[in-house]
């Protein structure tokens, strides 16, 4: 192997991995799907090797191809590198942004590696913290960008680019579910997520009892997946470990929850809107929220039906005050 890789092979081909399909690539790179055949044939003769397998309809990747994804990516961050070090026009300079710890866990990977990738000038100072304070750091300039839920987030013009699901959600591992009266591990009281699940079991006839009251996603998952309480939480917060309570469980459905985008009045300038277009399109681009395959991606464990028992209802109303 004498001559170079083609970096524009190289595109196509993770374009294809990325989009799960040679037709749907063909869209993202520009190019007509038979040149798109074309390009991925002639990388393969040049590499001797395999990259795809189909399967029916669909496409694997084969081992081979799995190797050269990693150096595939790599070969081409660093040939936009290459080329923004030396463009005087790229864009330099500082952005703040702020999203809640679990939105940074299931959302910031994707979003830093796309914007890192077309600006590697750009520093990025994050800040992690609930939607609420966010919101108020965005009305005092103190952020530039924030991703945040709407919960706690009212009278804030929110750029929606998100919906997901809001569940009851308890460990798999344990059965607070089958209490009479409802543990739960929800917000603090201005949580809109808390409101809802409170109303919604108060609605149901059901009994419940905060027992513990916090800002930070991660206390209330801890919380969870101890067996301790039930949770209010977004479909992009699950972890494994957990299972989804539904109406067979006794527990109501809850109305779908909006993740967007505030932006500070005071930002206006082309890096701030090359980064909200960034999280636009590396959120519409994951799997959709209520797809049968989002469920996977969490690695939620459901309980087998069998040993599913209806828990009993009791009467409405909260028995303690949260902290």
């Amino acid at each position: 192997m004498t001559s170079p890789v083609d970096l524009e092979q190289l595109r196509t081909f993770v374009a294809i991995v990325d989009a799960g399909s040679f037709t749907k690539a063909a869209e993202d790179v520009f190019k007509t799907q038979s040149a798109v055949s074309m390009q991925i044939r002639r990388l393969e003769e040049r590499l001797g090797t395999r990259l795809f397998e189909r399967n029916g309809r669909a496409i694997e990747v084969t081992d081979s191809g799995q190797r050269l994804l990693s150096y595939a990516r790599r070969m081409l961050t660093l040939s936009q590198e290459t080329l923004s070090a030396f463009d005087e026009n790229a864009m330099q300079g500082a952005v703040r942004i702020g999203l809640p710890d679990d939105y940074a866990e299931r959302f910031l990977p994707e979003i830093l590696a796309r914007f890192s990738r077309s600006n590697p000038l750009v520093e990025l100072s994050i800040a992690c913290e609930p939607s609420s304070n966010l919101a108020d750091a965005i009305a005092k300039g103190r952020l530039d960008v924030a991703l945040v839920s709407d919960c706690g987030t009212d009278g804030a013009k929110l750029d929606i680019v998100r919906h997901e699901p809001l569940h009851f959600v308890a460990s798999s591992a344990h059965e607070a579910h089958l209490k009479d009266i409802v543990p739960l591990a929800v917000g603090r009281a201005d949580c809109k997520w808390r409101r809802e699940g409170i109303e919604a079991l108060e609605r149901a006839g059901r009994r419940y009892n905060v027992l513990f009251s916090s800002w930070s996603a991660q206390v209330l998952i801890s919380a969870v997946l101890a067996g301790l309480a039930i949770g209010v939480l977004p479909e992009c917060a699950l972890r494994p470990g957990m299972r989804i309570l539904g109406e067979r469980d006794g527990f109501p459905k809850l109305n779908h929850t909006a993740i967007g985008v505030l932006r500070s009045a005071n930002a206006s300038g082309a890096i701030v809107t090359a980064l909200v277009d960034h999280i636009r399109d590396s959120l519409a681009n994951l799997v959709p929220a209520n797809a049968p395959a989002a469920q996977p991606i969490a690695q939620i464990h459901h309980l087998p039906e069998t040993r599913i028992i209806r828990a009993q209802r009791g009467k409405p109303g909260s028995v303690a005050a949260g902290w």
